[in-house]
């Protein structure tokens, strides 16, 4: 087989990512190579994300390297990709998917609801901005950018009380003994496809899909396909506080979905029961459902602003 070159980011979690997908082809009994990049997305910390263009800075140069011929795949955190492709590019593995809550990070407080009135929090994230200031409209929620390590060198700097980042990342880089608290996702619901991995490549390589498949894991697949589908009718951006959870209730599958305004001043919240071969239209009805109840105005604010 030939060498399968593996586009990646160059943070301490993306390589994690990809040397897990190497590993796992290697097992499968291909030769893979790591083709670690930057991206504008790691390159300006200065500004939130929804000020420089959103999700997709994150991966535009991975598929420049595809397109260019110089990658033959990209490794994603599928909460960081655009809830539409390019043309021409598939995603034909999504990973089994580790915890995806969000982690309450502090050297100071146990929990999230021990932080004192005016604390400062830090987090990257829209979504997370405006459910946390919906639950405490009184704290000081600040844009904290960069990798893992730069984040909690913040923390430990003082910068902050406290930070609200993925879970999954500590968990995978050996960094669970930091986490003080995995938030409830009543309290604060995770982005659609947050805690999977996924694997992109050009859509017109048989050889390389027909690998990729073997590495995917269905149950996953359904649930952030489900949320992708809430993310895709509410914008499909990081400039939308949105947030979509699927989970296995036994009997039938909950979709939960979030839409709010950045200071949390409105939040709407709808869920719906499916089972798997319903999941990814269930996502789909339930934005429309959210848009008529009020996300279509915090829409139209956003894009005002």
């Amino acid at each position: 087989m030939k060498l399968i070159r593996i586009a990646t980011r160059r943070s301490p979690l993306a390589l994690w990512q990809a040397e897990t997908v190497a590993a796992r082809l290697t097992g499968l009994g291909a030769r893979c190579e790591l083709v670690p990049m930057s991206t504008r997305g790691d390159e300006i910390l200065d500004r939130s994300l929804q000020a420089v263009g959103g999700k997709g800075l994150f991966i535009k140069e991975l598929e420049v390297a595809m397109q260019e011929g110089s990658a033959d795949l990209a490794v994603h955190s599928m909460k960081d990709v655009p809830a539409d492709l390019p043309e021409g590019f598939a995603l034909p593995t999504i990973m089994e998917r580790e915890d995806p809550r969000d982690a309450f990070v502090s050297q100071r407080y146990q929990r999230f609801a021990d932080l004192p009135q005016g604390a400062r929090l830090g987090t990257s994230s829209l979504r997370r901005q405006a459910q946390l200031m919906h639950l405490r409209p009184d704290l000081m929620v600040q844009p904290l950018r960069g990798n893992v390590g730069t984040r909690l060198a913040k923390l430990d700097a003082g910068e902050f009380d406290g930070i609200v980042l993925a879970g999954a990342g500590l968990m995978r880089l050996a960094l669970s003994a930091r986490i003080a608290e995995l938030m409830d996702p009543e309290r604060c619901l995770p982005a659609a496809g947050q805690g999977a991995v996924g694997i992109e490549c050009r859509a017109d390589d048989d050889e390389l899909i027909s690998l990729l498949r073997q590495l995917d894991h269905a149950v996953t697949r359904t649930a952030v396909a489900a949320e992708r589908a809430v993310s895709r009718g509410l914008g499909g951006s990081c400039q939308v506080p949105v947030a979509a959870h699927l989970t296995d209730e036994g009997d039938h599958l909950r979709l939960r979905a979030r839409v709010a305004r950045p200071d949390g001043s409105r939040l709407i919240e709808r869920e719906c029961r499916t089972d798997a071969a319903g999941a990814e239209a269930a996502g789909a009805s339930l934005a429309e459902e959210m848009l008529a109840a009020g996300g279509r105005e915090i829409l139209a604010e956003l894009e005002a602003d």
